[in-house]
């Protein structure tokens, strides 16, 4: 586990060990053991490493016994072991007992088909000296992410797009085409970046460099055609028996490891599995929050402990009433990009407690977009229902919920916020409606709020929805979920939060086995009757109690609505105040002032859209204006002072 970075140069030159090393400098926090670089001409590769296996031998790059293929990985190859009992087969000789080793042997064996033999979370690059030839790639789901820079006289790449912002003559500046996106759904998607000319290497996807040319494809996609015909019997055997392999993979390291327990179905399910593997008691996280009725609906404390309780692990459990102000811009600078997801805080909190004991960390990351874990996939399901009432009573209904209050942060209050969405959106297509479910701002209020919309703006759902196929229509949904905000925020923010503080998060219901596996499974075994996740939850029948199997589904987020209203509201009035929206010159400063006092009046829970609109005025007083986290830090605290 690392951060890799590299330059190939199209004008010949060699490359500047230098500006590796600045680049390595950006990025020492994801790999304080240990850095390297190779300079090969007009390539270089480097990297920053965070020691897990082969601690004293693990050293990059690593090169083939003849030094024509070097190598920098970032993550774990999961399968290593398999793959090098294979390749000593056939002769090949290994110089360390590095999983990321396979990866220069297996290109060697079989070309960029090398890929589909890896099981395992990364991102790569791969100097082909015999042929002055750079492959560059990123693990099927995207759990590792990965920025390309390209100009008329090189092409460079980076696992934190800010290493690529320490290049001589790149510099930070905000792409408008990505703002209606962000905007839209509270993070930027694949390809696009918020810095104009940095993009994302979407996941699943190689990029090769070789005599000028630059060619990226990709090499694999979430199937889109279910099975039918099987029983439910024979699902749930295949779900737990794969979902054991994939956590006993994943529990490879030769130093500590742990795991991340909010007392939910996917982690508790992790640790379950881990507990029946372990040699040693598992260690598990988990957090809460202090304070009133919002801080409470998000303490899963009880949960956890029921379940560390009922394993037998090594619990750890920590409660916070975090220093928002003072974490936020060192915060936003570690995403790189600003989200309006507020996992990110509690991520890094609970990612900060853990890396006392441990370096490694599993995590139940992905099991809501594989089985149906979200209220938004019963779209359909009461749509249905509403149909069938008559036409007189859906229109009063649909009139009323404008006068319904909404605010997440409260039980009642919630409920009717969701009533409210899905009133709004009932009679919309299957696709318009779900498309309305994911948005943070809704297409008319973002060109309410823009200033300008840009040109070549473009829909980021629109190719996901494209890729997605024709199957069922839960299914789709979940396709589209897993090719945009599965890799470009809950696993951005992961990755980035847990490697902030230099801890390597694991995510085994990605196992791309396990995801295949998954989207085969028709929509009526996974949510028969609109039972969320009823399929995993059949699986895990014999391993997890029915209270923890049937608690209410919990989003692992801070209460922040409630405190933009509270505590936070002097640092939102200072960021998002009049002048200094219209001193950036981005939006409408009339549009924002309603969105804040139709959010603290409870007419709308405009959380996530406040919080993008916050994170993004914190991202640009960093790049755009050029000063540190600690700077800005220091000015938002003098506000609530």
């Amino acid at each position: 586990m690392c951060g890799i970075h590299g330059i190939l140069r199209f004008d010949g030159r060699p490359v500047d060990p230098a500006e590796l090393d600045a680049m390595g400098q950006v990025t020492r926090h994801r790999g304080p053991d240990d850095a390297g670089a190779h300079v090969d001409g007009a390539c270089g590769i480097a990297m920053r490493r965070l020691s897990i296996i082969d601690l004293a031998g693990g050293h990059q790059p690593i090169s083939s016994a003849d030094d024509t293929l070097w190598l920098v990985c970032n993550g774990e190859i999961y399968n290593f072991r398999e793959l090098r009992a294979e390749l000593e087969g056939r002769g090949y000789r290994f110089k360390t007992h590095s999983d990321s080793e396979v990866l220069l042997h297996l290109y060697d064996a079989h070309g960029d088909e090398f890929v589909h033999r890896v099981n395992g979370m990364f991102d790569f690059a791969l100097w082909d000296a015999r042929r002055r030839r750079l492959v560059i790639g990123r693990d099927r789901l995207g759990v590792k992410p990965l920025y390309v820079y390209q100009d008329a006289n090189r092409i460079a790449f980076a696992t934190e797009a800010k290493a690529l912002l320490a290049l001589p003559g790149v510099t930070a500046e905000l792409d408008p085409a990505a703002l209606p996106g962000y905007l839209q759904l509270g993070y930027v998607a694949a390809p696009q970046s918020l810095f104009k000319g940095v993009r994302k290497l979407p996941p699943a996807t190689l990029l090769a460099v070789e005599d000028g040319e630059v060619r990226e494809w990709r090499y694999w996609r979430m199937p889109s055609h279910v099975r039918q015909g099987v029983s439910e019997r024979d699902w749930v055997a295949r779900v737990r028996s794969q979902l054991e392999e994939s956590v006993r993979m994943q529990m490879v390291s030769d130093v500590p490891i742990g795991a991340f327990l909010s007392g939910g179905v996917d982690s508790s399910a992790v640790v379950a599995f881990m507990v029946r593997h372990a040699e040693q008691p598992v260690r598990t996280y988990a957090i809460g929050f202090d304070g009133g009725e919002a801080e409470r609906l998000y303490n899963e404390l009880p949960y956890a402990r029921r379940v560390a309780e009922l394993f037998g692990t090594e619990h750890h459990e920590i409660v916070v009433r975090p220093d928002v102000v003072g974490l936020l811009p060192r915060l936003v600078w570690h995403l790189d990009e600003p989200l309006a997801d507020t996992a990110f805080i509690t991520t890094w909190l609970v990612s900060e407690f853990a890396r006392r004991d441990v370096k490694v960390i599993l995590s139940g990351v992905g099991g809501d977009e594989l089985f149906g874990g979200y209220r938004r996939y019963l779209g359909s399901h009461y749509a249905g229902r509403f149909a069938r009432l008559p036409a007189w009573s859906r229109r009063l209904a649909m009139r009323a919920a404008d006068f319904l209050p909404s605010d997440r942060h409260s039980g009642v209050l919630n409920a009717l916020r969701l009533a409210k969405g899905f009133l709004a959106t009932a009679e919309l297509s299957p696709d318009a409606r779900y498309r309305s479910y994911l948005g943070v701002l809704e297409p008319e209020l973002v060109d309410e709020l823009l200033l300008a919309m840009p040109a070549d703006a473009h829909d980021p759902l629109d190719a996901a929805f494209a890729a997605a196929g024709r199957g069922d229509e839960l299914n789709r949904m979940l396709a589209v979920d897993a090719e945009t905000q599965l890799p470009d925020d809950l696993l951005l923010l992961t990755d980035k939060m847990s490697m902030a503080v230099s801890l390597e998060c694991r995510v085994p219901f990605l196992d791309h086995v396990l995801v295949e596996l998954a989207a085969e499974i028709p929509a009526e075994a996974k949510l028969p009757g609109g039972r969320l996740k009823h399929l995993l939850k059949a699986a895990l029948a014999d391993v997890l109690p029915a209270d923890i199997l049937e608690r209410g589904k919990r989003g692992f987020g801070t209460p922040m609505g409630a405190w933009l209203k509270r505590e936070l509201a002097p640092v939102m009035r200072e960021l998002l105040a009049p002048a200094q929206v219209r001193a950036r010159g981005l939006f409408r400063p009339e549009a924002v002032a309603r969105l804040i006092e139709a959010h603290g009046a409870n007419r709308v829970d405009a959380t996530d859209a406040l919080i993008a609109l916050i994170n993004l005025e914190v991202w640009s007083r960093i790049h755009l204006d050029r000063r540190s986290p600690d700077d800005v830090a220091a000015e938002l605290k003098s506000h609530v002072a």
